[in-house]
């Protein structure tokens, strides 16, 4: 009987993990939707391929060394080659009571979950480069992110693994539930960086600083895009109790549902009433941003706050994303979706929310993981960016860009009946 249970624990928490994941991979469909209705026609292609193709890159470069220095301490498949499952039972073996203690599951859920998250980092960082960067040169610097930058603040954070042997976070305190800091700051981070030595897309921004819109092809995409990453962060989330197989664990998962929820339905109705204020306009744009930017707020902690209160910070979010993308703009940092708002911003509020409802995390732990987070993505990435730019070079030609980079970059457009009228 007591191997019984062992077994269906196993089963269970391995489906429930396996399952979490797949949602987790359906927002890589969530980012492409979003960032190509919310581009030029002309650049719809480009962004698609990028969207594709990332996640490609993320789950080999994860599989052939990232895994191992988020976890294993090993190198080029070390790790990947003892996900067994004779290893994994072995590690439950003894207990008198299967449904209790630590999460049993496969290692190789484990993984799959895993990865899935850092093509979700690294998806940010598509949207803020968007209509004016070499194809290549993404995927360089995505080879990079996913098999080291990305790893490496994982081990420290997640991989439980001291800062280069100075300091843990743990001993702070730290606490970030399913990424709040350490996907989506990071991503944010990243794509900070990218644009600093980008520049803005050429007639964004006139003289005297003013922006000049520049209106996105495709909004039924856009919002059909926001609604699948709605509905795959419940896995995000979700996925990341870790455990379903007991009574506990599931009316936590349910909680963090519910949670999450609540902070994606405060952050639209939040960025709608902005929006309201500040435009006399219902600002779609605004709304979906609004919605991604609760989404982002609760994933630092969705398991310990009440329905209201994740609707609250959610709602906080909202208005926070307006006022970052309206700012980014004041200063000339061009990101055609609001990539760096919705994640980088909002991912330092939601870290840093986390003690009000989590006692156990406290406000200096939270914002020693956010700054070590954001310094060793931002400075690692602008040389990493700073080096392909001297060397491939990072940005199309001016004719290029004028053209639309699905041309120059993809040699297909995606709407070639109507681009032609719509640069």
């Amino acid at each position: 009987m007591q191997e019984q249970i062992y077994h269906l624990q196993f089963a269970m928490d391995t489906f429930y993990f396996l399952v979490c994941g797949a949602l987790v991979m359906w927002m890589a469909a969530g980012f492409a939707m979003l960032e190509s209705g919310l581009v030029r026609a002309k650049n719809t292609t480009e962004i698609l391929t990028k969207n594709f193709v990332l996640y490609a890159i993320a789950c080999l470069m994860y599989l052939i060394c990232g895994y191992q220095f988020m976890y294993g301490g090993g190198f080029f498949l070390s790790g990947i080659e003892a996900l067994n499952v004779d290893e994994t039972l072995a590690s439950i073996a003894g207990r008198e009571n299967g449904f209790t203690g630590k999460a049993a599951y496969s290692k190789a859920a484990d993984f799959f979950f895993q990865v899935v998250f850092v093509a979700t980092a690294m998806s940010i960082v598509s949207g803020a480069v968007a209509e004016r960067m070499k194809l290549w040169a993404f995927f360089a610097f995505a080879v990079v992110m996913c098999g080291f930058l990305y790893p490496m603040e994982g081990s420290w954070t997640w991989g439980g693994q001291p800062v280069f042997g100075l300091y843990s976070l743990a001993d702070f305190g730290f606490s970030d539930f399913a990424g709040s800091g350490i996907v989506h700051l990071a991503g944010g981070a990243a794509a900070l960086a990218g644009v600093l030595l980008l520049g803005a897309r050429k007639g964004k921004y006139t003289k005297d600083g003013k922006a000049h819109a520049f209106p996105g092809s495709n909004m039924p995409l856009a919002t059909l895009g926001t609604l699948i990453l709605w509905m795959g962060w419940f896995g995000f989330n979700g996925g990341s109790m870790l455990k379903l197989a007991d009574i506990g664990n599931a009316h936590g998962v349910a909680m963090v549902f519910v949670n999450t929820n609540a902070a994606a339905v405060g952050g639209a109705l939040a960025a709608l009433t902005v929006s309201m204020v500040l435009f006399r306009k219902a600002d779609l744009t605004m709304v979906l941003n609004g919605a991604l930017a609760g989404l982002v707020a609760i994933t630092a902690e969705p398991s310990t706050p009440t329905p209201l209160q994740a609707t609250i910070f959610g709602a906080v979010a909202g208005v926070l994303v307006v006022a970052a993308i309206i700012g980014f703009d004041k200063i000339k940092i061009d990101d055609p979706v609001g990539a760096i708002s919705v994640h980088g911003v909002v991912g330092f509020f939601g870290l840093m929310i986390v003690p009000l409802t989590k006692d156990s995390a406290s406000f200096l732990g939270q914002f020693v993981g956010a700054a070590t987070i954001f310094v060793w993505i931002f400075v690692c990435s602008l040389i990493v960016w700073g080096v392909l730019k001297a060397t491939m070079g990072i940005r199309v030609s001016e004719q290029e860009e004028y053209e639309g980079v699905d041309r120059s970059e993809c040699g297909i457009e995606a709407y070639p009946e109507f681009v032609s009228t719509l640069k």
